[in-house]
């Protein structure tokens, strides 16, 4: 059996192989292997957008929480601003308060010493000390409220009675009873009146 006769599979077998047949060969066995690798990349496609999608919808919740949040803070940082000022402005709002029964007894003074000219140095010392005192409420944004003469303001002064005043114009404020005051623009006790009928 030192020569066996060839069938024609041998031979073809045996033909060395050309490289057109070679590239022909491996085409065809990569072809499968490709669109195998091209269905991975476009579920991979499909994969990443999602996650893109994802990602931009929780970087945008997150951008507004944060502008929320910044909103928030500013809104607490000027809240305390403002208390800050209120507190500065009406500190001494309570200890104002406790000292216009002191003007009302100095104005009851001065109008009990009557025109008697043996008390003159006395009345005269007491509105010194008066002017003193309404000065250094002053100083401290408190004024007082003197409406007579003028319109009736519900929002300023308290009605005590109304009254027939021919001489006066209707709804007008014709005595005092008590001055009011303010303390940063802000009533803190009204004045109370007498108004004119109207």
């Amino acid at each position: 059996m030192a020569h066996e006769e060839k069938t024609p599979q041998d031979e073809q077998q045996a033909k060395p192989v050309n490289d057109e047949q070679a590239d022909a060969v491996e085409a065809s066995a990569e072809a499968p292997a490709e669109e195998g690798a091209a269905a991975d990349e476009s579920m991979d496609a499909e994969q990443l957008a999602k996650e893109l999608a994802a990602a931009v919808a929780e970087v945008e919740s997150l951008k507004d929480q944060m502008l929320r949040t910044h909103a928030e803070a500013q809104n607490v940082r000027r809240r305390a601003e403002q208390d800050v000022e209120k507190a500065h402005k009406f500190g001494v709002e309570k200890f104002a308060n406790e000292m216009l029964p002191i003007v009302d007894s100095l104005e009851r003074a001065i109008e009990a010493f009557g025109d008697d000219e043996a008390l003159q140095p006395m009345r005269e010392g007491v509105e010194m000390t008066m002017k003193m005192f309404l000065s250094g409420l002053e100083k401290f944004k408190m004024e007082q409220v003197n409406p007579l003469g003028e319109t009736f303001d519900p929002a300023l002064h308290q009605a005590m009675s109304m009254v027939d005043a021919p001489d006066a114009e209707p709804n007008s404020v014709i005595a005092v009873m008590q001055k009011g005051y303010t303390l940063h623009g802000r009533l803190v006790r009204p004045a109370m009146v007498v108004v004119a009928k109207g």
